[in-house]
């Protein structure tokens, strides 16, 4: 299933895409979720963030060909951060280009959406608290990032988290195609496969530290290729299974 959450007219809804439609369910994937009859012409509505989480938790340098990239080395364990739900955003927003940076960047990532509270959850029952996975852009502003030598400011801004465009459930994470395109071209490409920390291990060690709720997000570090991004770029974070997730580039 592909799990939306969007506005048709003047109300939000969630419900799964199902070709050019999208069908209305009745409740939200965390509860209830009920298929109702409705159906929606994909055109004809607006899709929005899929969830609307208590936290986003960021994983660094998770990706073998990042540190590679990056001439660092592994870290022996999950590298975390927080980014406040303030920078969340769906589909088609603007990401707004901060007056105060001189080189906003994009990061592709795959993020774990949580289905059920969880605290110090084992890694092999894991799985059984993921409601499924979503594209993510962890957009960074990399020149604030290298001049305070750690994340919270770079990472933080409004509009610095796109999501979406649908939460896919039922897939296999482990070896999934990652890529960003920015005005069409390549940027970065990769696999899933190349995380250090798998799926299963972060939502593990992620609960020891902090209990998650229903719609947090996890999301799980970016491969090699991180590039710039430019007011009136267009940049698109492609994962296999899941979608694309578009979003243009703006300063104000």
């Amino acid at each position: 299933m592909q799990i939306v959450r969007f506005k048709a007219g003047d109300k939000t809804r969630y419900g799964a895409l199902e070709g050019a439609t999208v069908v209305e369910y009745a409740g939200t994937p965390f509860t209830i979720f009920r298929r109702g009859r409705r159906r929606h012409l994909l055109k004809h509505v607006v899709l929005l963030a899929p969830v609307l989480p208590s936290k986003i938790v960021g994983i660094g340098l998770n990706y073998r060909d990042r540190a590679t990239e990056l001439r660092r080395a592994i870290p022996a364990e999950p590298v975390m951060l927080l980014k406040p739900t303030t920078t969340l955003i769906g589909p088609d927003d603007p990401i707004v280009y901060p007056s105060i940076s001189a080189r906003v960047e994009h990061e592709a990532e795959l993020a774990v959406v949580i289905k059920r509270r969880c605290r110090d959850v084992p890694v092999a029952r894991a799985r059984e608290f993921i409601l499924g996975y979503t594209c993510l852009n962890d957009v960074t502003a990399r020149d604030l990032q290298e001049k305070d030598g750690r994340g919270t400011r770079a990472k933080a801004f409004d509009t610095f988290c796109p999501i979406g465009p649908c939460v896919t459930t039922d897939i296999d994470p482990s070896a999934l195609a990652i890529e960003a395109y920015v005005n069409g071209e390549v940027r970065q490409s990769s696999s899933t496969k190349e995380m250090v920390f798998p799926i299963e291990d972060l939502v593990a060690r992620v609960s020891q530290v902090m209990t998650l709720l229903p719609g947090d997000v996890i999301t799980t570090g970016t491969p090699a290729g991180v590039g710039p991004l430019r007011p009136g770029d267009r940049v698109e974070v492609r994962i296999e299974s899941i979608g694309i997730l578009k979003n243009p580039v703006v300063k104000l």
